[in-house]
């Protein structure tokens, strides 16, 4: 299930992923957020909080999410991913070498961290 974080500045897009993701909360909750902030600034700010597996994505959620990460490839200004999977962090650090914006990965416990980094312009 993806659940948007709120709270957070209107320029940065926050989602929580728990429990099972499929394709459905891809389109319901990531794809709105992502188009409403590329309108609005021209940029995206997007801080993930990944409380589940990446095995508890659908292959459909997937696809949808390289989909919409190409559809505003040039938009991505920073991306904040926070995880208790390593291999999920350091890919998340090597992405920052081919998209146009930064992004990082970072331990459940530095979440306070990873909001303060993605939220400076």
């Amino acid at each position: 299930m993806l659940t948007l974080i709120h709270n957070l500045p209107d320029h940065v897009l926050g989602i929580r992923a728990s429990g099972e993701v499929d394709q459905e909360d891809v389109k319901s909750v990531l794809l709105p957020g992502l188009a409403v902030k590329a309108e609005q600034f021209g940029e995206i700010y997007y801080l993930l909080v990944l409380e589940t597996g990446v095995e508890n994505f659908s292959a459909g959620a997937w696809i949808q999410d390289l989909t919409a990460g190409l559809k505003h490839f040039t938009r991505w200004k920073k991306m904040a991913i926070v995880t208790d999977q390593p291999a999920v962090e350091k890919f998340t650090d090597l992405f920052s070498f081919i998209t146009p914006g930064e992004a990082k990965g970072f331990k459940m416990e530095d979440l306070k961290k990873a909001r303060k980094w993605v939220i400076k312009r």
